[in-house]
């Protein structure tokens, strides 16, 4: 023994015990040891910092079309304007846009779409995946088999009949990307709250009379957020590529908005021609964001993993 435990003994008084390491310092700690997991945060929040500056740091609004000088279009990486006052360093398109300032705001798009949907979608899928869970009987069965319909068919195939039926849009899009993500949430919300809905303090719940939505609320959705945090995290790098295919099959959003999907389908007919840079830098854009989105949740998912608890 340590001679201050010693002392505190001899005293009469109760033996001093270490702090108890908090879980998000744990948490913290188990995340930070994964060298791919802290590139891709950092590769992440780059991301995330340039999409939300694109007003400020992009040298032209390749949407702002009196900016626009025609005469410009398709113009090598490095190449400087005709007056010589802009650079483009990733060259431009056909429409004599810089393909820089295009990737920054046609990330912006694509980030919100993706944050947008998938929060949208998280809430949804929670709420049915624990309703399900808590009743169970046959609110559970038909909520379930209403999830397995929806995930039986392919998420491109959902996607690409619903904007068929709305249209072009960025609100559509997200729409649509509700629709096929909010199953995953639903089935991986019922599994964790079946294991908590028998636990002792939801009994206890049960015998102050609380209303059931406030024990989901309160007490059995905080115990079910793990899972659904890796889902979300792995569906949000899914949603983005997912908005990425429909743009460049020319059924997300519209030609006036900026889309990494978008701009990877507007320099695809100039491939053969040796214009490469018009889709190959958004391409590049695109596989850094999933790629980055994709390695935290790799490592959430190592981390969450009910098998390998934190210990506090």
């Amino acid at each position: 023994m340590s001679a201050r435990h010693d002392a505190s003994m001899a005293a009469g008084a109760p033996p001093v015990l270490p702090a108890r390491e908090s879980l998000w310092r744990v948490f913290a700690a188990q995340f930070f040891s994964s060298r791919l997991a802290v590139f891709g945060l950092i590769l992440l929040i780059i991301c995330l910092a340039m999409a939300l500056g694109a007003p400020w740091i992009s040298p032209q609004n390749p949407y702002d079309i009196a900016s626009l000088d025609i005469m410009d279009s398709k113009m090598p990486p490095g190449s400087a304007n005709m007056d010589g006052s802009l650079t483009y360093w990733l060259g431009t398109d056909g429409q004599a846009r810089d393909i820089f300032s295009a990737i920054l705001y046609g990330m912006r798009t694509s980030l919100f779409v993706g944050f947008v949907s998938v929060s949208a979608a998280f809430l949804i899928g929670a709420a049915v995946g624990l309703v399900s869970a808590y009743f169970g009987g046959r609110i559970d069965a038909l909520l379930m088999r209403l999830v397995d319909i929806q995930l039986s068919f392919p998420s491109i195939l959902v996607a690409l009949v619903l904007l068929a039926v709305l249209g072009k849009g960025v609100d559509k899009v997200i729409y649509a990307l509700i629709a096929v993500q909010w199953a995953y949430f639903a089935r991986a919300a019922r599994g964790a709250a079946i294991v908590e809905r028998n636990k002792e303090y939801v009994e206890a719940a049960r015998c102050m009379a609380l209303p059931w939505h406030r024990i989901l609320r309160r007490h059995v959705f905080p115990n079910c957020m793990p899972p659904l945090m890796v889902i979300a995290t792995i569906d949000l790098a899914h949603a983005i590529a997912l908005e990425a295919t429909l743009s460049f099959l020319g059924v997300g959003v519209p030609v006036t908005e900026p889309s990494l999907g978008m701009l990877i389908s507007n320099g695809f007919e100039f491939l053969l021609s040796g214009n490469y840079w018009i889709s190959f830098f958004p391409g590049i854009a695109l596989a850094l964001v999933v790629v980055a989105i994709n390695l935290v949740g790799d490592h959430l998912r190592d981390i969450l993993n009910p098998r390998n608890e934190i210990q506090g």
